[in-house]
Order: structure tokens, then C-alpha cells, then sequence
């Protein structure tokens, strides 16, 4: 990151970056000096200070440096403003429940659901619905979509069930570099034992619903519907139109593939790709 760009031209990450190195500096700081007040490596800090760290600098990093400046919660607070400036904001509240569920369950009917997708792929979806839009902008929404990924990384990850129509699979998105690695990356996820993938096969016929949609269970609360629409995702809490959600998540399961059957198309469609 150059030194002399405009704040306007960096991304939040790289500008969350600049202000660290400010502060940093100000305070007659080292970056190995920081690292080991923060528990980090000096590469960390020069990683977070270019911008460079994807998905993102931690929310522990971002406490730390708020105790080694004495800012109070500005470095965590800004962290948390990155993390829902980066989606729409009819998206946020979908993220909140998101971290906290304890099982997701996830029809994808055209893309690979976010919390699933590669950087390429991703990268690839951004530029195709924001043709105009700035790149530093498109890698801030890149890195966003990436960072949803911690959710499956706690110490106490949910059970996230993932129904893939398989237009999703067939759609090639970022062509034949990005296509291959997102589909390697499914069958990762699908070793979890967290994750439980299926495929919907076109010889199904119609699916139970055309859109895609999620349902997310909190411990100790009812189930919530996060359903997509041409105005964006909306989240349904009506015990009527959960149920009539969940009985169709019922049906797509029972005419999906096996896990087992799921993962060997999925790798019969790598071969193609890399063909």
C-alpha cells in the first residue's frame, strides 16, 4: 500500500491498516514491538498495517492494540463496523444470527452460499453484479464474504447442512481456475464433521422451492428464516412460514443425493473443469 494514497482509494481494511501504523508510530512503536504486546508475529502486524491480511486482522488483535494505545475500543469498534459496512445493510442482522446458530440449514439453488465460497469464486460473483464499482470496494466485500468462514472455525462451530442444486455446481463462475478450487474446497468442507452437503440433481425434477433460502436455529430460541428476494434477503420469524420452510428443506433432502453420491459428482465435475 503506498503511503501517499488517498484514504477515499483504500479499502476498509487497508485504511483500518493506516490507522494502526499512525497510532503505532505515534506511540514510538515497533511492529515487532506490537506483535509481542499483542500476542502476533511482526509479520502479522506488517500484514494488517499493508491491508493484506485476509479475511481480516482478529477482533483479539484489534482488543490488543486498543490496550497497548490506551484507545478504549476504537481499533475493536472499527473492526466491527468493517465487518457490517462491507455487506448490505438488509444484510446484517442475517450475519448476527449467523455467528450465533447453533444449525444452519441452507438451500442454494444458482451460487455456492456465501459461508462456502472460495476468493476467486467470490471475487468473481462481486464483479459480475458491480460492474462499475471501485476494485479496492469489491476486495472489501471479497474479504468480508471470506471472514464468515470463523463461524466455521470456533472451538464451537454449528451444524451447517448445505443443499446445493446442481446448477450451482455447473454454473462456471470465475472460469477454469476458479471453478476447479471451489469445488475442491466443497469436498473439504464435506470431510467436517460439522458439514453435511448434498446435491440436488436436475434428474430430481422441480425442486420443493426456486429460491434459495436458510434457516437458522439459536439454542433456546424458535427457528428464523432468512429467504432471498429482488430487494434483497428478508428474515421471517412467523411460526407458520418457518414450518412451511422447514417442510420444504424435508423434501429437497429427500431428493438429494447422498453425501456419499453428492461428493462423487462433485468430483467427477473437477475432472471435467480441469479437462
Amino acid at each position: 500500500m503506498d503511503e501517499t494514497t488517498p484514504s477515499e482509494h483504500l479499502n476498509p481494511l487497508q485504511r483500518f491498516g493506516r490507522d494502526i501504523k499512525q497510532v503505532r508510530l505515534a506511540r514510538k512503536l515497533t511492529q515487532k514491538h506490537l506483535g509481542k504486546a499483542t500476542g502476533y508475529s511482526e509479520g502479522y502486524v506488517s500484514k494488517v498495517e499493508s491491508g493484506t491480511l485476509l479475511p481480516r486482522p482478529s477482533e483479539k488483535f484489534a482488543k490488543g492494540c486498543d490496550t497497548v494505545f490506551g484507545t478504549g475500543e476504537l481499533f475493536a469498534g472499527l473492526l466491527q463496523r468493517i465487518d457490517e459496512g462491507d455487506h448490505p445493510s438488509w444484510f446484517v442482522p442475517y450475519l448476527n444470527l449467523e455467528r450465533k446458530a447453533s444449525r444452519i440449514l441452507d438451500y442454494s439453488a444458482s451460487l455456492v452460499m456465501g459461508i462456502l465460497q472460495t476468493e476467486a469464486y467470490a471475487r468473481a460473483i462481486f464483479r459480475a453484479s458491480h460492474p462499475r464499482e471501485d476494485p479496492n470496494l469489491i476486495e472489501g466485500r471479497v474479504a468480508a464474504r471470506l471472514r464468515r468462514r470463523e463461524v466455521l472455525e470456533s472451538d464451537d462451530p454449528p451444524l451447517l447442512w448445505v443443499i446445493l442444486h446442481e446448477g450451482c455446481l455447473r454454473t462456471d463462475v470465475g472460469g477454469a481456475e476458479a471453478m476447479p478450487e471451489q469445488l475442491e474446497y466443497l469436498l473439504t468442507a464435506a470431510a467436517s464433521p460439522h458439514i453435511e452437503l448434498q446435491v440436488l440433481p436436475y434428474s430430481a425434477g422441480a425442486p420443493a422451492v426456486h429460491l434459495p433460502f436458510t434457516l437458522l436455529t439459536i439454542d433456546g430460541s424458535p427457528t428464523v428464516l432468512y429467504a432471498d428476494g429482488p430487494q434483497g434477503g428478508k428474515l421471517y420469524d412467523s411460526s407458520e412460514t418457518v414450518a412451511s420452510y422447514v417442510d420444504s428443506y424435508d423434501r429437497l433432502r429427500a431428493h438429494a443425493l447422498s453425501p456419499e453420491r453428492s461428493q462423487a459428482l462433485i468430483k467427477s465435475l473437477v475432472k471435467e473443469y480441469r479437462w
